[in-house]
């Protein structure tokens, strides 16, 4: 791999990059269980594996410089059927951290040489999420700034000054303000003092009906540069260090367009303009890729399916074999290079997931296997998970169809022998069918409700109970027909 460019290297040998952990230090592991069981039934074990590598990443960052860098994270592949709770650990844990999170499939990947995505990728897909994540934090820090001076720059259209134009005007976003139709006229130097506090009287008045949005739907014309050349895009050449389309746009010349907006859609305009003359890029890609070399979580959902029979080495086991050895370089530690400049991959976690129907975890290569040494097995759910998967996450999917139906001023209440009743016909079709774990419950539910859900807007009932006695006969016709079954459930 390449190295590092000499300036990025010094930046980092001589800093401390003590890059924030956000919440993370004021969560101690039993903390970290407590919040992820807000969300999620059970699996104690893989929550318990979780917590603690979070927690080491924060621990890493409070020892001594000289062996900060040799302590690696703990890479974990998590092996249980779909539906049992592995990609919302993983999602929620980089929600607790606040860290750049990228979710892949690993069996998106291809062999370099072959049609389709190379491994390196996803490394420039993190890039991406981090430099939104910063650019957004950033933004809010500036919001109300940048609201002020949108708000003067509106008013200075809305009511020009003696050095602006009159109200047929022509406003740059880019913030000068220009006539193309009157010529602009000097205010004699002899202004008399009541004129003045006329004006000002008369921007307040104005600037609490822009306030009220009293004048929003008032129309102005404004010119705003627009993109003379597209988006590129070279295959095989996503990791250049520079942007192909950035370097074109700045060698061709600008084109102003002229756009007749209303007042409203001006504030916004303006406000983007406003915002990115406030933050600096430079900074915001610096502490972008800082998050991710040293928070950044990559969830390799579907492993298995890269995975093949030791020896086989035919067919599509060759390219299967391939993406585990491309992987390799990668979770162990290489730089990586994107249009934001080098990413070191030494200190990202990288939790990994599969079923492994087919084929064991055994099935890796040797050394991708060394990769990955927390290894968790998520269990399949049981009925008495199913009840508690309805009722006891913040996010529940009954409080979900709640809030819905609140929408349209009806209460709906789930009894305790329905919510029993759900949960035994989705443990049982899961049983009798694929075990597809919690996504059942969404399937039975939509079918359950489905007649709900279309009559309510015309219905005059305004309270509806979901008892065991309808969930048996809204379901019992299905679920006994296997043709149904099959295919509704």
């Amino acid at each position: 791999m390449t190295e590092p460019a000499p300036d990025r290297q010094d930046a980092r040998d001589g800093d401390e990059r003590k890059v924030g952990l956000l919440v993370t230090d004021e969560l101690t592991p039993r903390q970290i269980v407590a919040e992820l069981d807000k969300y999620i039934v059970g699996q104690q074990s893989a929550k318990k594996a979780v917590a603690i590598a979070l927690r080491n990443r924060w621990r890493r960052q409070q020892v001594p410089e000289d062996l900060r860098d040799e302590i690696m994270p703990n890479n974990i592949i998590m092996i249980g059927p779909t539906g049992v709770g592995k990609t919302e650990i993983a999602r929620r844990l980089a929600r607790l951290a606040g860290a750049p999170f990228v979710k892949v499939e690993a069996s998106k990947f291809t062999e370099v040489g072959y049609v389709g995505r190379d491994v390196e990728s996803m490394i420039r897909d993190i890039g991406d999420t981090a430099v939104n994540m910063v650019r957004t934090e950033r933004e809010d820090e500036v919001q109300e700034v940048a609201e002020e001076r949108v708000e003067e720059r509106l008013l200075d259209l809305l009511l020009p000054t003696s050095e602006a134009p009159s109200a047929d005007f022509v406003a740059a976003a880019g913030g000068d303000v220009v006539d193309q139709r009157i010529e602009a006229v000097e205010a004699p130097a002899d202004v008399d003092d009541p004129l003045k506090e006329r004006r000002k009287r008369t921007r307040e008045k104005l600037r609490k009906l822009l306030r009220d949005g009293q004048i929003d739907n008032n129309e102005l014309d404004i010119e705003v540069t627009q993109s003379s050349f597209p988006s590129i895009e070279i295959p095989g050449m996503e990791g250049v260090d520079y942007n192909v389309t950035e370097m074109l746009q700045e060698m061709l010349p600008k084109r102003m367009k002229r756009r007749r907006v209303t007042v409203a859609e001006a504030r916004r305009i303006l406000l983007a303009d406003e915002l990115d003359r406030l933050i600096d890029m430079d900074d915001v890609i610096n502490e972008a890729l800082d998050r991710v070399e040293q928070m950044g979580i990559i969830f390799l959902d579907e492993i298995d399916k890269v995975a093949a029979e030791r020896g086989s080495g035919v067919g599509p086991d060759v390219s299967r074999e391939g993406v585990q050895r491309d992987l390799l370089p990668i979770v162990e530690g290489s730089n990586v290079q994107t249009k934001y400049g080098m990413v070191r991959t030494d200190h990202i976690l990288f939790v990994a997931a599969g079923a492994f129907h087919s084929c064991k975890p055994s099935d890796l290569i040797p050394e991708l296997q060394g990769r990955f040494p927390i290894r968790v097995e998520l269990s399949p759910l049981t009925q008495d998970d199913f009840v508690r998967i309805l009722t006891e996450p913040k996010n529940a999917l009954l409080l979900q169809y709640r809030a819905l139906l609140q929408t349209e001023k009806v209460d709906l209440t789930f009894s305790e022998t329905g919510v029993m009743e759900i949960a035994r016909v989705s443990y049982d079709v899961n049983q009798r069918m694929e075990d597809i774990g919690a996504r059942r419950l969404h399937t039975v539910l939509t079918t359950l409700l489905e007649d709900i859900m279309f009559d309510v807007p015309e219905a005059g009932a305004r309270n509806i109970t979901v008892d065991e006695n309808l969930v048996r006969k809204r379901l019992a016709k299905i679920v006994k027909d296997e043709d149904l079954r099959r295919y509704i459930l």
